[in-house]
């Protein structure tokens, strides 16, 4: 199949990781599905990839490859401004709905790194990917949320082609979002998020 699993992790000294359950039950989750074995091993090489020391934030890329070995790789982490907002742009590449692969975090990266070079970081901080509904669905490193005034805020579903968040199912989980179909005139109709489990909610803004 000649792919791999990618889970992306923030650790806090005096606290540790971020999410740590959720993150090992995605990679369990997709392991089993896509075939891949070695996902039992993957708490123990986060463990091991940290250093001696509570120095400072960490991000932790964890690969897992199809022969079963681990990699994790930590650099320094370096919180974004809680008053942050990033500059968004819909790109024209557009998703699959139908590609069960999207719904796992994957090495599999092609429609997202194209994505990406449409538009030069200088003019965007993240581009917002479609389907081949014009639905919206994700951005190229991030989920997507509309806060639309209600109190809760709206999420494309799985169905509309789109990686499963750790950060998007958490706030799920806790009723703090649901999913609904979103089309790109919607995101004038509220507050635009982006978020990923690594650096939480921030706020958007179509460049």
């Amino acid at each position: 199949m000649d792919i791999s699993l990618i889970e992306t992790l923030r650790w806090k000294p005096g606290a540790g990781f971020m999410r740590l359950e959720r993150h090992l039950a995605r990679l369990a989750g997709s392991a089993a599905e896509l075939g891949l074995s070695g996902a039992e091993g993957a708490r123990d090489a986060l463990i091991a990839a940290l250093p001696l020391r509570d120095i400072s934030p960490l991000r932790i890329r964890l690969e897992l490859f199809e022969d079963g070995r681990i990699d994790a790789q930590t650099a320094p982490f370096t919180p974004l401004a809680p008053d942050a907002i990033w500059r968004l742009k819909i790109a024209t590449t557009r998703l699959a709905s139908t590609d069960p692969l999207l719904r796992h975090k994957t090495s599999r990266r092609g429609a997202y790194a194209a994505a990406r070079a449409e538009i030069p970081a200088a003019e965007a901080d993240e581009v917002i990917l479609l389907n081949e509904r014009g639905e919206l669905c994700e951005g190229s490193i991030t989920s997507l949320f509309l806060d639309d005034g209600s109190g809760i805020l709206k999420t494309p579903p799985l169905t509309s082609g789109l990686l499963a968040g750790v950060l998007r199912q958490e706030l799920l989980d806790n009723g703090e979002a649901v999913e609904q179909t979103l089309r790109p005139e919607d995101l004038a109709q509220g507050t635009i998020f982006v978020g990923n489990s690594l650096r939480g909610l921030i706020r958007g803004s179509l460049a």
